[in-house]
């Protein structure tokens, strides 16, 4: 195989990805690293095939027999079904079973040994050592930028276990000296937020080691493109800063046309201050009405809400101060969820709460109690019965020009945002804005092509900034995973 196109394929040899010792029941399992780097690859575009086949169907990946008396068969079933692969291919083997993988270095193959003790070294130059398996992405990274140079482009990513497993499992630092864009989700590091209710904004936040490593490495290092910068997410982390923002849709509206705007709001302090009927009354707030906390996410009660029927019931409310109280919108129970990436913008249509009526009725039974939910797990929907005919119809360019305003407020490249379509008046109203969603409502094969565009898009005006060379082309090799 040619070595022009960085790498084309690798080939997981079972002695690389199985444990040398057997399981408690005596059976065969995964060595350190293997889990995290199939999965990591299970998400790039770089043909894959594992010498075990249930490792190979569990993955997605390509399942091939090696007969060592008749490689050349192998190679060319290999080449057969990768077809439009152009780079080297690499066998990642282990030190103990290296003899055999090296008669396919005679192939144009590269062979990648995996020597866990260390002390491994080859003149050899079709051949690598590393020391476990969370190194091979990196050496694809290096293989890569030696073939394309800066024509390649690498991002890296920083996001909790459930988005990304143990991105972190060696140094930040080192891998950060391969990456030209960093795709983080901070909200997902945040330790702690500290904040005083005489305050209008968070006094501290505090991330997790790893990501203020990140944030001291990006500091020391401007020609890396982070997406977002820290500063910019603060926004989508403050309910109240983003109700702020959102009055400005006010400026987007015009004679004839359906209103746009954020939901009446208040900021509570004090569920106990005597005038607090008289404050919501000047908000425009009428009852019921959506408590929130002010901190929108990366702390354990940030999705911790309530609806309160009755005044009387904020004083004891288990909603963590200070709160943003919301105006709750008849919306015919139904919620449109977008999505923007770049300059994309898309759309999903949901079930959502029922309307106040129904609230009601629901609450009637529990003697109008407030309604105490987590927004991540337990939000009220409205059954079928529930459900009211008055289904308006959204206006898209009205709702994407928002959109592209608050792309620009924000100055964010992936985020999220909620509108409901109040009944009789036809208001869209935006009842929630977040960052780098999951867009799991959006088909993969629209989000991931304007995922990888936006980023690039990004990538490049940076680069303009900094008047550096342009990439023409960006492979997506860093493994993210999506979703």
């Amino acid at each position: 195989m040619g070595s022009g196109g960085g790498v084309g394929g690798i080939l997981l040899d079972g002695s690389a990805l199985l444990a040398a010792v057997d399981d408690e029941h005596g059976g065969a399992s995964l060595g350190p690293g293997a889990d995290h780097l199939l999965r990591k690859l299970r998400y790039s575009n770089i043909p894959t095939v594992s010498l075990l086949e249930s490792i190979a169907k569990l993955h997605s990946f390509d399942f091939f027999t090696m007969n060592t008396s008749f490689i050349d068969d192998t190679v060319n079933e290999i080449a057969l079904a990768w077809p439009e692969s152009r780079g080297r291919f690499l066998h990642v083997v282990s030190d103990c079973n290296k003899d055999v993988a090296l008669k396919l270095s005679n192939h144009g193959w590269l062979i990648i040994i995996l020597n866990i003790e260390g002390g491994g070294s080859s003149e050899n130059s079709s051949m690598i050592y590393i020391h476990k398996l969370e190194e091979l992405p990196l050496t694809v990274f290096h293989l890569n930028r030696k073939a394309m140079g800066n024509d390649n482009v690498t991002v890296g990513y920083i996001m909790k276990p459930s988005r990304e497993e143990d991105f972190a499992k060696l140094p930040l630092s080192s891998q950060l000296q391969e990456i030209d864009i960093v795709l983080h989700k901070a909200t997902d590091e945040i330790v702690s937020i500290e904040m005083s209710t005489s305050s209008e904004c968070f006094d501290k936040i505090t991330y997790t080691t790893g990501m203020h490593e990140l944030e001291r490495y990006i500091k020391h290092k401007s020609d890396i493109c982070m997406i977002d910068p820290l500063d910019n997410i603060y926004a989508v982390l403050d309910r109240l800063k983003i109700q702020q923002i959102l009055l400005g849709l006010e400026n987007l509206n015009v004679e004839g046309r359906c209103k746009i705007r954020a939901p009446h709001f208040l900021k509570v302090d004090n569920f106990s201050e005597p005038n607090l009927v008289h404050r919501l009354l000047e908000a425009k707030l009428t009852l019921p009405s959506i408590v929130k906390p002010q901190v929108a996410c990366g702390v354990a009660d940030a999705h911790s809400m309530a609806i309160v029927f009755r005044a009387e019931d904020f004083n004891g409310l288990s909603v963590p101060l200070p709160v943003v109280v919301q105006e709750y919108v008849d919306h015919a129970s139904t919620l449109f969820k977008f999505y923007v990436l770049g300059d994309k913008v898309f759309h999903a249509v949901k079930k959502s709460t029922p309307n106040a009526d129904s609230l009601i009725k629901l609450s009637e039974k529990n003697g109008l109690k407030p309604l105490l939910f987590d927004s991540l797990k337990s939000l009220p929907t409205a059954k079928e019965k529930q459900l009211t005919a008055d289904h308006q119809q959204i206006d898209l360019e009205l709702v994407t020009d928002a959109a592209c305003w608050l792309r620009r407020m924000l100055d964010l490249t992936i985020f999220g945002f909620d509108v409901v379509i109040q009944e009789n008046t036809g208001d869209h109203v935006i009842v929630d804005v977040n960052y780098l969603p999951s867009f799991k409502e959006v088909p993969d094969n629209v989000a991931i092509p304007a995922f990888w565009e936006a980023i690039l898009s990004k990538y490049k005006s940076k680069k303009i900034c900094f008047d550096l060379f342009l990439p023409a082309t960006m492979h997506h090799n860093s493994g993210l995973i999506y979703g």
